[in-house]
C-alpha cells in the first residue's frame, strides 16, 4: 500500500479536485514543485500533483471521472 498519483496539472484545477475529494472524506497529498516564490526570476511553472492512498482509489475514481468530464 502506498500513494498513487491521480492528477498532474495546473494548480487551480488541482485545488478544485482536492476539495471535491476531501468532501468525499478522501485524504489528498498535494505536491507543488513551483519555485516562483523562492526564485522569482525563474518563470517555469511545474505541474502540481495530487496523490491518494491506493486503498481509497475505488472510492475516489467516480469523483475523479466526474471532475475530468467537467473540464
Amino acid at each position: 500500500m502506498g500513494l498513487i498519483k491521480i492528477f498532474s496539472g495546473e494548480e487551480i484545477l488541482a485545488v478544485t479536485l482536492k476539495e471535491r475529494l476531501e468532501e468525499s472524506n478522501i485524504s489528498v497529498v498535494i505536491r507543488n514543485n513551483n519555485q516562483a516564490n523562492v526564485l522569482p526570476s525563474i518563470q517555469t511553472p511545474k505541474a502540481v500533483e495530487l496523490f491518494i492512498q491506493e486503498t481509497d482509489f475505488g472510492k475516489a475514481n467516480p469523483v475523479i471521472e466526474e471532475f475530468r468530464l467537467s473540464l
